[in-house]
């Protein structure tokens, strides 16, 4: 499964993004985990990219892979990021977070556009509750 949404770039579209794909990971074991990342690339658009200007949006993308994993990623419009130091101890931790659940993380494009994946892969099931 496959699913796309395009928004714009405006705060109460992060809650439209969780809820859009809350409802397609509905039956998902790492549904949680995939909203949370999706909200903070999502902030992360609208806060640090060319994507918060006027009329600017963003797209979050995500594929499951029954069995294996779940990809999410959301793209912006690019721009320069806000340095490193420019965080607080109540902001700034959208990549940390990320990091921290996913099993794979990565940043690619450039101040014309950039994509913000990341891929958890699915829990492994014991033996002894295989049917």
């Amino acid at each position: 499964m496959e699913v796309h949404l395009d928004v714009p770039a405006r705060p109460e579209q992060v809650t439209l993004a969780r809820s859009f794909l809350g409802r397609m990971l509905a039956d998902c074991r790492m549904r949680d985990d995939a909203v949370l990342i999706c909200s903070e690339l999502a902030t992360n658009a609208i806060q640090h990219s060319d994507s918060a200007q006027p009329g600017g949006q963003f797209t979050v993308r995500a594929e499951v892979r029954d069995g294996d994993y779940v990809w999410v990623e959301v793209e912006d419009q690019g721009g320069r990021w806000a340095a490193e130091d420019e965080h607080s101890d109540q902001r700034g931790r959208g990549l940390e977070i990320t990091a921290m659940l996913a099993d794979y993380w990565d940043i690619r494009g450039d101040d014309t556009g950039r994509v913000v994946c990341a891929r958890l892969d699915w829990p492994a099931i014991p033996l002894r509750d295989r049917v």
